[in-house]
């Protein structure tokens, strides 16, 4: 579905894009993470042709991307990052004229627009202009403008930032129903929990390049860092956490505010020797957390810095 090659970009000195490649299959939910100046939005705009690039190639569906390909671009669906629609038109007059660019014929677009309005929950809002919503529904009607057209293939640029929780639910049920639909969707966001859930295979960049891409459990299995516990234990001797930390297994451990926190080594289970450990030093402990590592955890281990930098 998208093929991208070698791909730079540079904005004087600066290199936005480095040799960056990319390849999303057909049907995927496709996620792309990284910090802010990581490079995906640029990288976005070059594979709609809406900016330039100093070097590489772009294809999508199979043909080389060109700011004249409309035959391509009529399959594409766009949901950036900023909201754009017009404040002066109302949320079906907006769907209305966004489809139209792709759909000229008012008979044809007609069903499509009021189906693109129940997707998006927004039929009591339908006259309404921009600015009587709220901030989920602002973000709700962005999405209706960008697939009222019914695209093959779909960018969502962050299409989550700034909305409550249940705007934020329905937009990712959206989102996964639209896949089911048969859309191919290629998905930034800041929130490694949303990708985490809804996306079938996920890339990291890190300064204009691809620091590693594969399914959550395979970008796991990358890195060191495993389950971390935390132990809530009201005093903690050196003796004790010195024993712990010596545990086979672990990577790290520490004591502050009355909680152990422990790190363990991937594919290593080290819970029942610290709880061992714990007990064999007559340790009271509280309650006790395990986690999985996360996507955030892989991007640390691997670039240095956290992924919400």
């Amino acid at each position: 579905m998208i093929q991208v090659n070698n791909l730079v970009k540079r904005y004087g000195d600066l290199v936005a894009l480095d040799h960056f490649n990319l390849e999303v299959r057909e049907g995927e939910i496709f996620g792309l993470l990284g910090p802010n100046g990581s490079g995906k939005t640029t990288a976005i705009n070059c594979m709609l042709s809406l900016l330039k690039f100093s070097k590489g190639e772009v294809k999508l569906f199979g043909e080389p991307m060109r700011p004249g390909n409309y035959s391509s671009k009529r399959r594409i669906g766009i949901v950036m990052q900023n909201v754009a629609v017009f404040n002066e038109l109302t949320v079906i007059e907006n769907i209305d004229y966004f489809c139209g660019l792709y759909v000229p014929d008012k008979n044809e677009r007609r069903p499509l627009v009021e189906e693109a309005i129940a997707f998006t929950g927004l039929h009591d809002f339908r006259k309404f202009l921009p600015k009587k919503l709220s901030g989920g529904l602002l973000r709700r009607l962005n999405i209706a403008c960008g697939i009222a057209h019914k695209p093959d293939l779909i960018f969502l640029d962050e299409p989550t930032v700034a909305v409550d929780p249940q705007s934020r639910n329905h937009i990712l049920e959206g989102i996964v129903n639209l896949n089911r639909n048969g859309a191919t969707i290629v998905y930034t966001s800041h929130y490694m929990e949303e990708v985490e859930q809804i996306c079938t295979r996920i890339m990291i960049m890190d300064k204009g390049k691809a620091v590693a891409t594969g399914t959550k459990e395979e970008l796991k299995a990358m890195i060191r860092a495993g389950e971390k516990l935390t132990v809530e234990i009201f005093d903690l001797s050196d003796t004790v956490l010195n024993e712990i930390k010596s545990l086979s297994g672990l990577i790290e451990a520490e004591y502050d505010n009355q909680l152990l926190t422990a790190r363990c080594v991937n594919e290593s289970y080290c819970l029942s020797a610290v709880l061992d450990t714990l007990r064999r030093n007559n340790v009271g402990f509280g309650r006790v957390f395990s986690e999985p590592p996360t996507l955030n955890d892989v991007f640390l281990e691997i670039t240095g810095k956290d992924l919400k930098d």
